[in-house]
């Protein structure tokens, strides 16, 4: 059911993203924090930084892989 709310169309660049499973080749586990930085074909550049803004990560990673998050600012009536 998550893949049919997804929609790569709902991720733009410079969206927060978090990790829906272990990307092992990178070092990194579901649930990291992103930001994208860059629309590729078919997937999304993220960069993966540190408390202190350190980016320890910047790696192509696929849309099924990315959950978007987003951040309060919208309140409902």
């Amino acid at each position: 059911m998550l893949s049919a709310l997804k929609d790569s169309r709902d991720i733009r660049v410079l969206d927060p993203v978090a990790l829906i499973e272990d990307l092992k080749e990178f070092n990194l586990r579901r649930g990291e924090l992103g930001t994208v930085v860059e629309e590729l074909d078919g997937a999304f550049l993220v960069e993966f930084s540190d408390n202190n803004g350190e980016a320890y990560a910047i790696v192509p990673v696929s849309a099924d892989q990315l959950l978007p998050l987003h951040r309060g600012g919208a309140t409902a009536a």
